[in-house]
């Protein structure tokens, strides 16, 4: 009878939860969405919810894979892919995901690594996709490539210090030609030496990654996203140990690929969603600025930099203690509660402006058979909240609790056709 949010739950572990029921019990989000989890948060509670559908014996309906190499791009990749071309400079790269890992103890060797990587490319067909916008229909395209068979390591930089490791990566991460969606390009792996390794190993060549040598690992977000990193690591790992060979041209392989989702997901009939996401912008100026106040302010012509920071704020154990209390007897998620705070913090800051609406993310992972798929699938959804000043704050955190509840229904209804 113990909420799961009052043992140090929070809603990404119970979204992960919610899909091991999902395949546990056979059921899709249609039949039971997550939302009455979330309102019902014990165990006790959660096996009565889960009693209707074995009672109902409702199946849910699978996706299976396609067989295909070709065809339409995903509302994930094209909205990437026109963020890139129309709302960034071409200058600098905004969608270069990196992960460095250094070489702590013994060595690697670089041909199992390679073969590795291989093999991961080949499971995985989103990271040897391209993707390529035809003029004529208008329509963004993707398309399965070969590279996984040429796909090599690049090893030509080398690092005498932190600081020079730091540039590096800054630069990598900054390299607006470190991928070619156009050919597929969108994964790269490197070997940084470090050149007290090079001095140390220099008659064993390039045949092994030695200590304090770093591998940088780098995606295009149109083929990643974070709920990608664990299953490449997981399966990068698993393919090294065992030194696994990939198994070319297998065409009894029966794995859903991410560009059979692409082609799943615009079959659904959104025709709720649609209806739902325009009432929730009725009337709201997507244009409106808040009145913040800055001690800096845009450029007039309204160009975007790209450029961004994170501040974090810590808070002492008793704060801590206390926001994970006020969750717990409300029974709101933390994300909630942070919203929330987020919400009474801008109205508060902006003089009580009332109508207020903030951009959250949404990992967008509905089915139980889309867990384990690489690719890009985070959603990027508008939560508009319209306060009354004279309500509580327990009223808020209501009123958000529904509002996220709400949107959970219809989470996977694209950011380009929201707005």
């Amino acid at each position: 009878t113990t909420s799961f949010f009052s043992v140090g739950g929070h809603s990404l572990l119970l979204i992960q939860l919610y899909h091991h029921y999902q395949s546990a019990f056979n059921f899709d989000t249609h039949t039971l969405s997550i939302a009455p989890f979330l309102q019902q948060p014990t165990i006790s509670q959660h096996s009565q919810l889960l009693q209707t559908v074995i009672m109902n014996d409702i199946k849910t309906t699978q996706w299976y894979t396609l067989h295909i190499n070709e065809g339409i791009a995903s509302f994930a990749q094209e909205r990437i892919f026109l963020d890139e071309q129309v709302r960034f400079s071409s200058d600098i790269a905004v969608y270069n995901e990196l992960f460095t890992l250094q070489v702590i103890q013994g060595s690697l060797s670089f041909n199992r690594l390679l073969q590795a990587f291989r093999y991961v490319l080949n499971e995985h067909r989103i990271l040897r996709t391209s993707l390529m916008f035809n003029n004529d229909d208008g329509i963004l395209r993707q398309c399965i490539t070969d590279l996984h068979k040429i796909f090599t390591i690049t090893m030509n930089q080398t690092f005498g210090n932190q600081n020079e490791l730091r540039d590096i990566i800054y630069r990598t991460t900054m390299n607006p030609n470190l991928f070619d969606l156009s050919t597929g390009h969108v994964f790269h792996a490197e070997i940084l030496k470090h050149q007290i390794s090079l001095n140390e190993n220099e008659n064993s060549g390039n045949e092994f990654i030695m200590t304090s040598d770093v591998l940088l690992i780098a995606f295009h977000h149109a083929a990643f996203d974070r709920a990608s990193r664990s299953i490449f690591f997981n399966d990068l790992c698993s393919a090294y140990n065992t030194n696994v060979i990939s198994i070319e041209d297998d065409d009894d392989d029966e794995s859903l690929q991410y560009i059979d989702y692409s082609v799943h997901e615009r079959l659904m009939d959104m025709t709720t969603s649609r209806e739902f996401w325009c009432l929730q912008l009725e009337e709201y100026n997507l244009e409106h600025r808040l009145s913040l106040p800055v001690d800096r302010h845009r450029s007039s012509n309204d160009h975007r930099s790209s450029s961004a920071c994170i501040t974090e704020i810590s808070f002492d154990n008793d704060i801590s203690q206390s926001f994970v209390d006020y969750a717990s007897i409300h029974h709101v998620t933390p994300f909630q509660l942070g919203l929330s705070i987020l919400y009474a913090f801008l109205f508060k800051l902006t003089h009580d402006e009332n109508d207020l609406c903030i951009s959250c993310l949404n990992a967008n992972r509905y089915k139980s058979e889309l867990q384990n798929i690489m690719g890009m699938f985070v959603s990027t959804l508008p939560y508009r909240v319209q306060l009354n000043r004279h309500c509580s704050f327990d009223e808020l955190v209501k009123c958000v609790r529904e509002k996220c509840l709400s949107i959970l229904e219809h989470s996977h209804y694209p950011l380009q056709h929201i707005l």
